[in-house]
């Protein structure tokens, strides 16, 4: 029997999963109303044979809304649809709460890991798939990282689901039970999505909702949020495993250089023993990890000048990272600032030799540089800071590094196609 016969869904949002989940959902046979307000996107969707209409004129009842992650439900404010669902008692919910119900209704018992963090949990993600495939274990990765939840296929028992869970996914689930969930660290971030720190925290412990004793919470104990988080967990009738860099040494692979991937290291190898996964195979797997794009990646060296694709960063936590990985660089930085600015980058400030600012919040950046006496200039765009930085790393130290600490959205679609443009200037193919 299909697992969503007889069911109906509206799907508000039909982005890069709105419609791979459309047809994931309709195999399954959901009977489904699609909503964009971007013309286009429902146009597409139109030409794909899916009914097209606002839910709430819809004039039929449905089992729940599916919500694109990027669209608000409660803050800043509520876009009319889930205004409408929440007014009418219609559970909002994401894709991978669906998925969940369908590989179960499937019955299929395979396993599911759950990863959240303010940062390095797409790494995290992307090197537990990689030991799991080392070690032999049929495994799917992808949420928030790569495909949507149900674009996956439907595993068999002894499978293992591996998805990266951002806040705004975890606050829709209703009956998702990751037998491993993980939370990396905690620092300020979507604020603006979830009130204040607080609601921030709230969210992402949902990561560890329903968990029983025959599952495993792994949590990373490196700032101070988190610690409170772990305080919680104990008294949570899960296995607790506690996870910190200070404790662990990353075998030597480039792409998983740093003190923060080492926790990444890390929380996937305790991951992974939750899992069954023998030490050698783990061990084989964080060795052999080729790495993702646009996290601290070596693009292109020209005239002696390498140039280091970091947009992944896209706040002040994320950046010091990168930074931390370089006595000197030439940075480029700039974008949507989140809470904060580039406070938190002043540690590394003094291995900054010029600084070249791109972007809404760049001339922002560029004012609290100068204030810390850091040589820098306000150029607005990529085509425009590339060559100058690179000029700049000719005669200096020799690195280009392009980590905004700041969101992607005022001049790129989103921070891949940001990074895959920097790409394409660091290579001179411009």
């Amino acid at each position: 029997m299909l697992p969503f016969a007889g069911k109906r869904f509206a799907i508000v949002g039909l982005g890069r999963a709105g419609l791979p989940t459309a047809w994931r959902l309709r195999e399954f046979g959901a009977e489904l109303v699609l909503w964009d307000d971007n013309e286009t996107s429902r146009e597409a969707a139109s030409e794909e044979g899916f009914a097209l209409s606002r839910p709430s004129k819809a004039g039929v009842p449905f089992d729940a809304l599916l919500l694109s992650p990027g669209i608000p439900h409660r803050l800043p404010a509520p876009h009319p649809e889930a205004a409408w669902a929440l007014e009418y008692g219609i559970p909002i919910l994401t894709d991978a709460e669906l998925f969940y119900q369908a590989v179960r209704g499937l019955g299929s018992k395979a396993r599911f890991v759950g990863i959240t963090g303010t940062n390095g949990k797409s790494t995290t993600t992307a090197l537990l798939a990689h030991i799991l495939t080392v070690a032999g274990i049929a495994n799917a990765a992808g949420a928030n990282l790569g495909p949507a939840a149900l674009s996956l296929p439907v595993l068999p028992d002894d499978g293992v689901y591996v998805l990266e869970m951002s806040s705004y996914m975890l606050e829709r689930l209703a009956n998702l039970r990751f037998d491993v969930a993980v939370m990396l660290n905690l620092s300020p971030d979507h604020l603006d999505r979830h009130g204040d720190m607080k609601g921030y925290e709230a969210a992402k412990r949902e990561i560890f909702a329903r968990q029983d004793a025959d599952c495993t919470a792994i949590i990373g104990i490196e700032d101070n949020p988190s610690r409170q988080t772990a305080c919680w967990l104990a008294r949570q009738p899960a296995k607790l495993v506690t996870i910190s860099s200070d404790y662990y040494e990353t075998p030597l692979n480039r792409a998983l250089a740093g003190r923060h991937n080492a926790q990444n290291a890390f929380a996937a190898s305790e991951a992974a023993k939750a899992l069954g996964v023998s030490e050698d195979a783990i061990l084989e797997g964080i060795k052999t990890f080729p790495g993702l794009a646009h996290r601290a990646q070596e693009v292109a060296v020209r005239e002696g000048v390498r140039f280091i694709n970091d947009s992944k960063a896209t706040n002040a936590d994320a950046a010091s990272r990168a930074m931390g990985l370089f006595e000197h660089f030439v940075w480029i930085g700039g974008g949507v600032a989140k809470s904060g600015g580039i406070d938190d980058l002043e540690p590394f400030f003094s291995r900054i030799e010029k600084a070249f600012l791109i972007g809404r919040d760049g001339e922002a950046f560029s004012r609290r540089l100068s204030e810390a006496g850091v040589a820098n200039t306000y150029l607005g765009t990529l085509e425009e800071a590339v060559p100058a930085a690179f000029a700049a790393a000719k005669s200096g130290c020799g690195i280009v590094l392009f980590s905004p600490a700041a969101a992607s959205f005022d001049q790129f679609q989103n921070f891949e196609v940001r990074g895959e443009r920097f790409t394409v200037l660091a290579k001179g193919d411009a």
